[in-house]
């Protein structure tokens, strides 16, 4: 057997050792009204390059790092002259619309035409599309049914709820999973009642990369008044797989 003082040095020597081992398919806009820095450099540099197979978290568990925290919102189309088209994916034109909601719908994805309908982003690289501005690209829309999808359709194909669905990077946490977010619980919605700090997996976006959420407030004015509470980019704790909050898989 092992003396005394033998036993002593190796657990001296796993101590040491342990101390030793530390470690959308689519672009959504930042709200810009404090302003807000969009860059990716809001920790310590960029998001570094992923290598080797995707780092997906713990289920159930506290993620160890922060999670940088943006908004995105479901525009309307106001009142002004029609200046600019949208179109689908076959180049037909859906509807004439002003130039400020073409803006916005670029950016968003999804939104709701003066008319009542909604449309959804359904592909890039659109030649029939005018370039969307800050993100450069050409994007063509799909009408959908305004009953079925009333604030637009998510990259899961289902639609979308405010305050429920976030934009995530799916090689981080994947599409249907539930997440709790400790810093928004509590906070009150539009109807009155306060937050359980409970989302879902629903969305993801081009800019949404890494550990990085967006979530899907529905109304600019959300976003305005979250972005109060829980500014843009000061990083949230993320719970992936959170058991308390599971009966959103099954809305």
């Amino acid at each position: 057997m092992l003396g005394s003082a033998s036993l002593r040095h190796g657990f001296a020597a796993l101590a040491l050792a342990s101390s030793a081992c530390g470690g959308t398919d689519f672009v959504h806009n930042d709200w810009e009204a404090r302003p807000l820095d969009t860059s990716d450099s809001w920790l310590e540099g960029s998001p570094p390059k992923r290598s080797g197979p995707p780092q997906v978290e713990k289920q159930g568990q506290r993620s160890a790092d922060t999670f940088r925290n943006t908004y995105y919102d479901f525009p309307s189309e106001g009142s002004g002259e029609k200046k600019a088209k949208v179109f689908d994916a076959q180049c037909k034109p859906i509807a004439s619309v002003t130039q400020a909601f073409h803006d916005q719908v670029c950016l968003q994805g999804s939104g709701r035409l003066a008319s009542g309908e909604t449309i959804s982003f359904a592909m890039r690289d659109c030649t029939c599309a005018a370039e969307c501005p800050k993100s450069n690209q050409k994007i063509c829309f799909e009408k959908l049914d305004a009953k079925a999808f009333p604030s637009g359709r998510g990259a899961s194909g289902k639609a979308i709820s405010p305050l429920r669905s976030i934009a995530v990077d799916t090689e981080v946490i994947p599409l249907g999973q539930v997440v709790f977010i400790a810093e928004y619980q509590g906070l009150t919605r539009p109807d009155g009642t306060k937050h359980d700090g409970c989302f879902v997996a629903e969305d993801r976006g081009s800019k949404v990369v890494g550990k990085h959420i967006d979530v899907f407030t529905g109304d600019p004015s959300i976003t305005k008044a979250w972005n109060q509470l829980v500014p843009s980019n000061q990083g949230v704790h993320v719970e992936i797989g959170a058991p308390r909050c599971e009966h959103l898989k099954h809305r």
